[in-house]
């Protein structure tokens, strides 16, 4: 790689004069400027463009910090975040967090050591994080992805809306003709997860359908977990007539569960999931899931950011920006063949509330 000190050893000039040549400063004779940039352009001569940015106060790098790697929400997201980087012409640093408050913190001080211009900080947990503080008092600025932002934190907050999303989903599945509907829920250490659950109690409560505990199974993450939680689920004196999932991973587990007993999906028994994964498109009955548009949320938060940095943050910028779900409707949760129940009067006026259509 070409440096300036090359080019100044060549021409037999100060690094100074060369610098100053390829800047176009009117100081210096056109001949010598003549002379500079025809040699860098031969040789290749390219700027350091974190020099040039620290010089000027900035290094035009954006620090990311994701939970997990492997998880298709987060991918989009981070696709997002580097389209809307790269257009303002920032990079980006990743750092993986695994979720982990003490793996979090070693990852801000990394990306401050590079001197970040900002942190843009995905996280799942429910508990407060220390990073947004830190951060603060580093005059770093921030921008949360998160379902809940800790408690004190007044920066900008992104949120995929996730209560919203599982509100739609169970409002869809109630609109197909399903009552007893279950719903097969992610660890509650997880905010994410815990704003589905929400979302699914409110709109059962809102059409007015009763919470019952006994249509409500943990499962761990995965697909494993959510076969777990669907026989779980069909053991009960009671069987559901429809599932939803907190994710689509827990719901293909939960299908291969429900055929395993015999099950046609949607004829005996409807089920959703969340999370558009690709799998989703895959299965045998397609997936009726919850599409979180991650790349657009990406996309927003990085655009905040940048604001806070060029100090164009107003108040408003502290409210949580939404990127509201949608409903994507395949054939896993059909309408039942007996006769739809329409939604009541106060239920349709209670979800009108959450500007989603079905």
């Amino acid at each position: 790689m070409v440096t300036l000190k090359d080019l100044a050893q060549q021409l037999n000039l100060s690094v100074a004069t060369v610098s100053r040549a390829l800047a176009g400063r009117p100081v210096l004779h056109p001949a010598t400027m003549q002379r500079v940039q025809a040699l860098a352009a031969e040789l290749g001569y390219r700027p350091n463009a974190s020099a040039v940015g620290l010089r000027k106060g900035q290094s035009k790098l954006l620090g990311v910090i994701v939970p997990h790697l492997d998880h298709a929400f987060f991918t989009r997201v981070l696709a997002g975040i580097e389209s809307a980087a790269g257009q303002a012409g920032y990079r980006i640093m990743l750092c993986q967090s695994n979720d982990e408050a003490k793996q979090e913190q070693q990852c801000l001080r990394r990306l401050l050591s590079a001197s970040a211009d900002g942190v843009l900080v995905m996280t799942a947990r429910r508990h407060e994080s220390p990073t947004p503080v830190v951060a603060r008092a580093r005059h770093v600025p921030m921008v949360l992805i998160s379902a809940q932002a800790p408690a004190g934190f007044a920066g900008p907050v992104v949120s995929s809306y996730d209560q919203a999303g599982a509100h739609h989903a169970t409002r869809h599945l109630l609109k197909q003709g399903y009552r007893r509907i279950a719903h097969v829920a992610g660890p509650p250490t997880d905010a994410f997860f815990c704003e589905r659950r929400l979302g699914y109690e409110a709109a059962l409560r809102e059409h007015g359908l009763e919470v019952d505990p006994q249509l409500i199974v943990t499962g761990e993450a995965s697909v494993d977990g959510g076969a777990q939680a669907a026989h779980q689920l069909l053991a009960r004196t009671s069987r559901p007539d429809a599932l939803f999932a907190a994710s689509d991973l827990l719901a293909a587990g939960a299908m291969q569960a429900l055929k395993s007993q015999g099950l046609r999906i949607p004829l005996d028994i409807g089920l959703v999931g969340f999370g558009s994964e690709l799998l989703s498109q895959f299965t045998e009955p397609a997936l009726t899931t919850i599409d979180q548009h991650g790349a657009a949320l990406g996309h927003r938060a990085t655009r905040l950011l940048l604001q806070l940095r060029a100090g164009r943050s107003q108040p408003e910028a502290a409210l949580p920006a939404t990127c509201q779900p949608s409903l994507l409707v395949r054939p896993s949760s059909a309408p039942r063949a007996a006769v739809v129940l329409p939604l009541d009067a106060q239920a349709t006026a209670s979800l009108g509330l959450w500007n989603l259509t079905a």
